[in-house]
């Protein structure tokens, strides 16, 4: 890379070691709790926020740093206009620079300096925090997947340098961390933990609980569900969350709140549908959606058939008695469907028309109006533990299918009391509404 061509902030720094695991680095940080960190959750912003955004791989066409980063830089649609960005992105960082070459070319032509690690995006290349909020885009770039499934992206090797610079300055900010904390259990509930240690508002999770719904509803507080399934995309690990994270948006919101969840399953191939077919309520709630969608008998089967995929099923049940399943189903786009109690009809609703990934207002634009929101405010658009939940159900439903080394198609189902958590969604209707955005490509200032 020439010189001219990006700036790079200098300054020493232990941070750019490669990642290491969750225990290594607590070894060599001895990471301690403060006796007196500011609740950051009550505090409010006087000005605009300066953001440091610490991303893994920034380039075209489908890397969630560039849809996120871009809109809180330049702006984002929300209600039917364009908004303003209402915070400043005052540092970068990228872990596979070398090969983001548009977050170079963005970052030069918007003069916001990349810097060589996460610690001193955070820190400005001084010793003490300096910035407002952090920023967290870790879904992208040339990383393995173990024989799990798992993704094997850095997002707690990130997140753990800047707790470190939060036990450093005494002081803590903000944090977005996008899709799930990460693809270990342990280091996930490690990562909301510190939150809670450190007190500083936490939020992330996918972008599709928050695009626009048809019907334009929101569940009520207390909603008395039963049974939910989720019907899309869910072919790996990403997909699944995103499946995972509209389930807890709604059935979060069933009657007595948030309760955990006692097990989860997952089963593929061919004995996903056998699973659907020997489940009434998921049998039921699965040809209502197909039928509000007018598809034809055995849609969804014969779909997955025709084009190669493998069906799949992850089963979900909550320490209250309360069922549900994420079904693999393509032509739905994300639809949620719950049966509730005293209604005769199944209650259905979808998340359809994604834009294509180089719009100039790609989907996200909730996701970002939240993430603002919260580094305006420093208060949680909605409970941290949502994402928890979200979490644990995926890394576990990556797991059931493997023991002791060996696959099966039809995975165990594991017991997981520590996801036994306890909160009652109390906000709001967070999704978009209003005419959607303009399909117009990105206009950056310069040839991508």
């Amino acid at each position: 890379m020439k010189k001219e061509e990006i700036e790079v902030a200098e300054s020493n720094s232990t941070f750019a070691s490669p990642p290491f695991s969750r225990r290594q680095m607590l070894g060599i940080t001895g990471m301690a709790g403060l006796a007196a960190v500011p609740d950051a959750v009550a505090q409010t912003a006087q000005k605009r926020p300066r953001i440091a955004c610490l991303v893994s791989y920034w380039g075209l066409p489908t890397s969630h740093a560039d849809w996120i980063v871009n809109k809180l830089i330049d702006g984002y649609w929300w209600k039917g206009a364009h908004t303003p960005s209402r915070v400043d992105v005052v540092s970068v960082y990228v872990h596979q620079l070398d090969t983001s070459l548009l977050a170079q070319k963005v970052c030069k032509a918007k003069n916001i300096p990349i810097f060589k690690t996460a610690g001193e995006a955070v820190t400005l290349g001084g010793k003490e925090l300096a910035v407002d909020g952090v920023v967290i885009v870790a879904e992208h770039g040339n990383y393995p997947t173990d024989l799990k499934g798992h993704w094997l992206l850095p997002r707690w090797w990130i997140y753990s340098q800047v707790m470190q610079v939060f036990e450093q300055s005494k002081r803590s900010v903000p944090v977005f961390n996008d899709k799930h904390f990460s693809y270990n259990w342990d280091d996930a509930k490690w990562m909301f933990d510190k939150s809670r240690e450190l007190k500083f508002a936490l939020s992330g999770g996918s972008s599709i609980p928050f695009y626009f719904r048809k019907p334009e509803i929101e569940l009520a507080a207390d909603t008395p569900i039963k049974n939910s399934i989720v019907v899309g995309g869910a072919g790996d690990e990403g997909g699944i969350f995103h499946c995972i994270d509209v389930l807890q948006a709604f059935v979060d919101r069933r009657r007595g709140g948030e309760t955990g969840v006692r097990s989860v399953q997952s089963i593929r191939g061919p004995e996903a549908w056998n699973w659907v077919e020997r489940t009434p309520w998921a049998g039921k709630l699965l040809e209502a959606v197909r039928k509000n969608f007018d598809l034809k008998p055995q849609h969804f089967q014969e779909s997955h058939f025709q084009e190669g995929r493998r069906p799949n099923v992850c089963i979900v049940d909550y320490n209250d008695g309360t069922r549900a399943a994420v079904i693999s189903g393509e032509g739905v786009g994300w639809t949620w469907a719950g049966e509730i109690e005293g209604q005769k009809a199944p209650t259905i609703v979808s998340m359809l028309g994604w834009p294509g990934p180089i719009s100039q207002y790609h989907a996200a634009n909730g996701l970002e109006h939240w993430i603002t929101e919260m580094m305006l405010t420093g208060k949680e658009p909605f409970h941290a533990e949502r994402l928890l939940l979200s979490t644990g159900i995926v890394n576990h439903y990556m797991e059931s299918n493997w023991e002791n080394g060996r696959y099966s198609a039809v995975g165990r189902r594991i017991e997981t009391p520590f996801m036994n958590m306890k909160y009652r969604a109390t906000h709001g209707p967070m999704f978009e509404t209003g005419p959607r955005p303009p399909n117009t490509p990105y206009i950056r200032g310069f040839e991508a």
